[in-house]
């Protein structure tokens, strides 16, 4: 366990070095470079992010990207305000794909993290119960022929605590080339309100405003709907175990 917890110390401090020395390099300006903790944050990150876009946009690009892998890669709250911002700097198209892609790169960095560094003693010892109902969850899945539509759903369905998912599906073992796709396909509906929201980000007064009731019971819609094909694959393949284990009535069906 100390081995481990040395490792991921280890590439924690290498990961935020790189920022700190990313933000050492920017071009000539007054502003200061921070993660952003609301709109007004925001408005400035915009400004400076575009003043040093004018002068190197491929600076602009390396730093976003190096800074919503670090968040989403060790679990830090906040990349729904990267969302946005990605969408104020890049505009609605090339923002909505850039943090698409971020989200499931990093969220595979989490998940590459957890299965290197973290270990099942180690969440045992902290969640236990999630993890154990989570490691049921997933079997339950797996055996029914539906992974990949469950852990579409979890992406999809908005309350699911998206690093805790990760976490779990790097200790469990996933297979990374389902994990990596769900979270690609799960997540777009929300990275699209996300950025969409920063590309209004002159008429949107915070994260509220974008993120409405009627919003999640949208996604909430879609969730579903994705489960639904997982739902009529287990029913039809429970009709086929019943009918073959009832020899003596062939024409019987549920």
């Amino acid at each position: 366990m100390t081995g481990r917890l040395l490792l991921l110390l280890a590439i924690f401090s290498a990961s935020l070095l790189w920022l700190v020395l990313l933000v050492a390099l920017a071009p000539s300006g007054d502003h200061k470079l921070h993660f952003p903790s609301d709109f007004e944050h925001l408005h400035g990150l915009k400004l400076a992010l575009n003043e040093y876009s004018s002068q190197s946009r491929a600076y602009v690009l390396l730093l976003f990207c190096s800074a919503y892998l670090f968040k989403q890669a060790f679990a830090v709250p906040g990349s729904a305000l990267l969302n946005v911002l990605s969408g104020a700097v890049f505009g609605l198209g090339p923002g909505f794909a850039l943090s698409s892609v971020l989200t499931a790169f990093g969220a595979t960095c989490c998940y590459g993290l957890a299965r290197v560094c973290g270990g099942v003693d180690v969440a045992e010892r902290f969640f236990p119960e999630r993890l154990a109902t989570f490691k049921r969850n997933l079997a339950a899945a797996d055996e029914a022929g539906r992974l990949t539509y469950f852990l579409l759903f979890l992406r999809l369905f908005p309350m699911s605590p998206n690093w805790a998912v990760n976490i779990s599906c790097g200790i469990l073992g996933v297979p990374v080339a389902k994990f990596f796709l769900t979270v690609l396909f799960g997540l777009m509906p929300y990275n699209f309100v996300c950025v969409q929201t920063g590309s209004l980000l002159a008429q949107v007064g915070s994260l509220e405003d974008a993120l409405t009731w009627s919003t999640f019971a949208q996604l909430t819609a879609v969730a579903v709907v994705v489960l639904l094909p997982g739902l009529v694959v287990r029913r039809r393949k429970n009709k086929e175990d019943m009918t073959i284990s009832s020899p003596s009535q062939p024409g019987w069906t549920l």
